[in-house]
């Protein structure tokens, strides 16, 4: 793969033999080609690659479904993506700051992408 464009779902077989360091490679050179302004983008570029990757399982994570509901509700793909890694980002804040790991980590994270809709993504980020 030499170019990522999150407008398009990469080919689920292609992404997921990269290297994860070529995943987020690829990921930062699409936000220099569109000048993007972030306040970390390697952390972001992470983040999104993670997104990818679960969106490249299939039906193993809910996230390919969820970016496909995301996208019926008006959003483009790179704006359900953005929303899939608020989730996540919180998601891991909240299993950092946890007294103790829960059960099933992923529990919580699949259930909150679950209730994910564009009007709760914009009302809690903006």
């Amino acid at each position: 793969m030499e170019r990522y464009d999150p407008l398009q779902a990469p080919a689920s077989k292609e992404w997921l033999e990269l290297d994860e360091s070529e995943r987020i490679a690829l990921i930062e050179s699409y936000h220099h080609r569109t000048r993007a302004v972030l306040p970390d983008l390697r952390a972001h570029a992470t983040f999104q690659a993670i997104v990818e990757n679960q969106a490249a399982l299939g039906d193993e994570t809910p996230v390919r479904r969820t970016l496909a509901r995301l996208m019926e509700e008006g959003v483009d793909r790179h704006e359900a993506i953005h929303a899939v890694v608020a989730t996540l980002a919180e998601h891991v804040f909240d299993l950092v700051r946890a007294p103790s790991p829960p059960s099933d980590p992923n529990a919580s994270y699949f259930a909150a992408l679950e209730k994910l809709t564009v009007e709760s993504w914009r009302k809690n980020y903006g």
